[in-house]
């Protein structure tokens, strides 16, 4: 089980940590030793050279592995193919499928993998006729249900107030095509990636619930309360393999959540399995299918911790051993 967050405050974990920095190398040279390894770890831009405590602090999914607050699905199980991804099913009439969208210096992952896996869900379930692009900001800032903002909350949650309350649209940092955009800045650790280095930036408060569309978003003329989007259920998928792959397969993406440890924000690519490393707090992402790699099964996963992180911002991680409770944590929603 996950334990609940402890918050941090991200001005005073980011700086450059000597001894985390020799730590993160033993740990890659762990995992880069072992024999039969599936997975490669290497230094990420994203946190080159950060603490591991500011790691921890990007770990907001609290404790809720099994959905409890939320209904579960009665899902019919179909047999599912050897390989699936949302990208390659849906991604001509979807493009959200392949989008890797960052959280910044906030605890916010729980409202990131709400958001996304919502934005998929209304452009499947409605065959492309659908798209829309729904604010991460939004569940952010304005579910006071959902937990404490940067400092973590529940994913049930967030799906519960999708539904009761809707979430307007909203996209990345600085793009204004929708209603209500991501105000933190992404960033990196090393000037060797593509953002500023989290470091330049300020420490991040949950952004205030406005109830207005950004003044910046002036070609978006639907006033927030009227932009509001709703699903019509929330639901929590049993902690069953074929099961959530029926469901990824029949409605899009799902969000779920599992254990952080520290060898895992070293991951560079293959299959992860966790190998090494303390426990850092529990991650909230978005999962979009599966495959086998040289007989290994996994799932694939987008991250919020921008392109420069892991396969371009995805990863793949051991299927059906439940690894570091990734399969007892399934949350979704319909929208038609």
């Amino acid at each position: 089980m996950l334990a609940v967050l402890v918050a941090y405050s991200v001005a005073f974990t980011y700086w450059p940590n000597y001894e985390d920095q020799a730590r993160r190398l033993d740990i890659i040279k762990e995992v880069n030793s072992q024999i039969g390894r599936t997975w490669t770890a290497g230094v990420n831009p994203r946190f080159d050279g950060a603490s591991f405590a500011y790691v921890k602090s990007l770990c907001g999914s609290f404790e809720d592995l099994t959905g409890s607050s939320l209904p579960v699905k009665d899902i019919q199980a179909l047999a599912p193919p050897t390989a699936f991804d949302s990208r390659t099913q849906w991604g001509s009439i979807c493009p959200s499928t392949s989008e890797i969208r960052d959280q910044s210096n906030c605890g916010s992952c729980w409202a990131f993998g709400a958001a996304e896996a919502a934005t998929d869900r209304v452009c499947i379930q409605t065959n492309g006729s659908t798209v829309w692009e729904l604010s991460a900001e939004d569940i952010l800032a304005c579910c006071n249900t959902c937990g404490s903002g940067c400092n973590g909350g529940y994913p049930s949650s967030a799906w519960s107030w999708i539904r009761s309350t809707g979430v307007v649209t909203g996209h990345n940092y600085h793009q204004y095509d929708w209603c209500s955009a991501y105000s933190l800045q992404n960033c990196d650790h090393h000037e060797s990636g593509q953002y500023v280095p989290c470091s330049t930036l300020p420490s991040f408060p949950t952004p205030a619930c406005t109830k207005s569309c950004d003044k910046e978003a002036t070609s978006y003329t639907t006033p927030y309360a009227s932009d509001k989007r709703h699903s019509k259920t929330e639901y929590s998928i049993p902690n069953d393999v074929t099961k959530i792959q029926t469901e990824i397969m029949t409605n899009g993406p799902v969000e779920v959540s599992f254990s952080v440890y520290e060898d895992f924000e070293t991951y560079l690519t293959g299959v992860y399995v966790h190998k090494t490393g303390q426990y850092l707090g529990g991650h909230a992402v978005k999962m979009i299918g599966w495959g086998v790699d040289n007989g290994t099964p996994y799932w694939t996963v987008a991250n919020s911790w921008n392109q420069d992180w892991g396969e371009k911002g995805f990863f793949r991680i051991i299927r059906g051993v439940n690894e570091c409770g990734i399969e007892a944590s399934a949350v979704a929603g319909m929208f038609v």
